[in-house]
């Protein structure tokens, strides 16, 4: 016979795992999105005002904050190294976010 203990596998200890990963992917989607809402602006004509592009911009750069914080929280801090890998992409599409969003908005 089983008991419940044996058969369920520790589903406080993967919650965290769990929490982790969501909010990695969250943060990858949320930093494409960002990135393609730059990107969009370089196939329109310059506009006086701020366009639907640009608040959807910042809608996500806003919502990455608390992603962000999730993902830290959650975090396995005893392989640092591990845990930061997953947010490698989601630094790199922003860096070229507002990296192009500057030149936009400066030499454009």
């Amino acid at each position: 016979m089983t008991t419940e203990s044996t058969t369920t596998a520790h589903p406080e200890s993967t919650r965290p795992q769990k929490l982790n990963r969501a909010s990695g992917i969250a943060a990858t989607v949320l930093s494409l999105i960002a990135l393609l809402c730059v990107l969009s602006g370089y196939f329109q004509p310059p506009q006086r005002d701020e366009g639907s592009a640009a608040h959807i911009f910042q809608i996500s750069i806003v919502l990455l904050f608390p992603t962000l914080i999730l993902f830290f929280a959650s975090a396995d801090w005893k392989r640092p190294a591990k845990s930061a890998r997953p947010l490698m992409f989601p630094a790199a599409a922003l860096t070229v976010a507002f990296a192009a969003l500057f030149y936009l908005e400066h030499y454009r």
